[in-house]
């Protein structure tokens, strides 16, 4: 079987390059293509789950929620930590031609809320872990209907075979913070999933036998990507609902676990423990931000496989991946592009950079997001021909090589997370003690940067009641670690605030 799955490098070529997947050709669903196969799918803390015994649970979910009224193209919104059981609920949304919108379980109710209502979601499918958060958005959301969900219920009184997939269709919305603080939902279509898939495997190697630990947020990109990975390739997805060291190291010391899908302070952790890594193991992906130089050589030191990439959401995860064998000699790169993607470096005058010129990294391929949800309301960054502008600053040498220097201008990654200021700045600016505020990242040795604030007020001042403040409207992750508070904020002769000053008083 997995024979026939094996994609040539030759026949895996594109000529849309400009986002929204490929064409709109029709394929078998994947995962019904593997109906018969009692090779590992799934295994989910530790409890396995066989290809037709997935696809048998995915057919039965779907007609329990097809008789519950949900139709081909609706937005499903889905809330929940529970891995089988989102994998379970993802699958189903597909096979009924529903659309997927996950909503990152961390967030403050009102961000929930905010989101379920864009994207104008009519159902609401959550886990046991998130009753309360169900129960409060349908108070504010009269119009969704919501269900709580778990691995084992009541399921449809007939079976279920999906429609072929269409390419160009929209699998997920996935909301990625924009700069301006408003989330934004990026179309990913199966397209994209498709060609992200082939381009990875081109780069890292794929075996029938592997298997692909993570406990990354399904919620996120980088989590659904293994997901939707391991139905392509016929491979297994190792799930584990939320990093926890112990399980992770003896999950990795049974010694079947090929790779691995890992941020900066996981991994961090991981190296402080002296445990030998398993011959197996042979790609530890590495995402979420650049990595620290000091980290990356202890892995080299070691012989730990870690491999640096960079991705987005709207890119559907992986854009530039370091080949395995570069580890060494590559140090602090990204690798080059994936297979069928371009990236450019532009400078502030639209010029593109020589090698090694710093500028903003745009990228363009069939891995691209069909666009944003609501795209009127935004301020789009694809550009009429095709090219994505990230915002993110780096450079290419002079092998194209992708180095980058920023995750944005000011954007703070803290564990894996994405923190705008912007976003976090509104908030504290709504407040009446606040006159003016800036949030910058902070180094923190356990989440690499940490959102920090400094502050103009006005008087009374209590900061112990300004964080409740923003806890109440924030994730937790978001909510500034340090408060100081100064008489004026540094600006530039335009009005602009100084924050690469400011970085320096932490």
């Amino acid at each position: 079987m997995m024979s026939e799955r094996v994609i040539c490098e030759k026949e895996a070529v594109w000529t849309d390059g400009a986002g929204s997947g490929v064409t709109d050709e029709r394929v078998e669903d994947w995962l019904y293509a593997l109906r018969h196969m009692d090779t590992l799918a799934i295994e989910h803390e530790g409890q396995p789950v066989s290809y037709r015994e997935l696809a048998e649970r995915v057919a039965s979910r779907a007609a329990f929620l097809a008789e519950l009224g949900v139709t081909r193209g609706e937005r499903v919104a889905v809330l929940m930590a529970h891995g089988l059981l989102f994998a379970i609920t993802l699958h189903a949304l597909r096979y009924l031609g529903a659309v997927t919108v996950p909503i990152n379980a961390r967030l403050s109710l009102e961000e929930m809320v905010w989101q379920v209502d864009d994207v104008e979601a009519r159902t609401l499918l959550c886990d046991e872990a998130h009753e309360v958060q169900r129960i409060a958005i349908c108070e504010r959301l009269s119009h969704v209907r919501a269900w709580r969900c778990a691995v084992e219920m009541k399921e449809g009184k007939r079976a279920f075979a999906p429609d072929s997939i269409c390419l160009s269709d929209v699998q997920s919305i996935i909301y990625t913070s924009g700069t301006t603080g408003r989330p934004k939902g990026a179309l990913l279509t199966y397209g994209n999933h498709f060609a992200s898939a082939v381009a990875s495997a081109l780069r890292l190697g794929m075996l029938p036998t592997d298997r692909w630990l993570t406990a990354l947020p399904l919620f996120h990109v980088g989590g659904q990507a293994v997901l939707m990975r391991s139905i392509i390739y016929g491979t297994a997805a190792v799930l584990q609902d939320r990093f926890d060291e112990a399980a992770h190291r003896a999950r990795l010391l049974q010694g079947d676990i090929t790779m691995v899908s890992v941020v900066a302070a996981t991994l961090l952790r991981m190296m402080d423990d002296e445990v030998t890594f398993p011959a197996a193991l042979r790609v530890v992906l590495l995402g979420g931000g650049p990595a620290p130089a000091p980290l990356l050589k202890r892995c080299i030191a070691r012989g730990v496989p870690v491999v640096q990439t960079y991705g987005l959401t709207e890119a559907n995860s992986q854009v530039a991946t370091l080949r395995p064998a570069e580890v060494s000699s590559r140090v602090g790169s990204a690798g080059q592009p994936l297979m069928s993607s371009t990236v450019r470096i532009v400078d502030e005058r639209g010029e593109y950079c020589p090698p090694n010129g710093v500028g903003e990294i745009q990228i363009k391929g069939p891995t691209l997001c069909a666009g944003y949800w609501q795209e009127k309301k935004v301020r789009s960054a694809l550009a009429e021909d095709g090219w994505f502008h990230t915002g993110d600053i780096g450079y290419l040498d002079e092998e194209g090589y992708l180095y980058v220097l920023d995750r944005r201008k000011d954007l703070i990654v803290s564990g894996g997370e994405n923190v705008y200021p912007a976003e976090v700045e509104a908030v504290l600016l709504t407040h009446p003690s606040v006159a003016e505020a800036a949030v910058v990242g902070r180094d923190d040795a356990t989440y690499g940067q940490v959102p920090v604030a400094v502050l103009a007020v006005h008087a009374p001042y209590d900061e112990a009641a300004l964080l409740s403040f923003c806890r109440a409207q924030l994730a937790g992750y978001k909510v500034p670690k340090q408060l100081l508070v100064v008489d004026r904020l540094p600006r530039n002769a335009a009005g602009k605030l100084l924050k690469r000053e400011m970085r320096l008083w932490f």
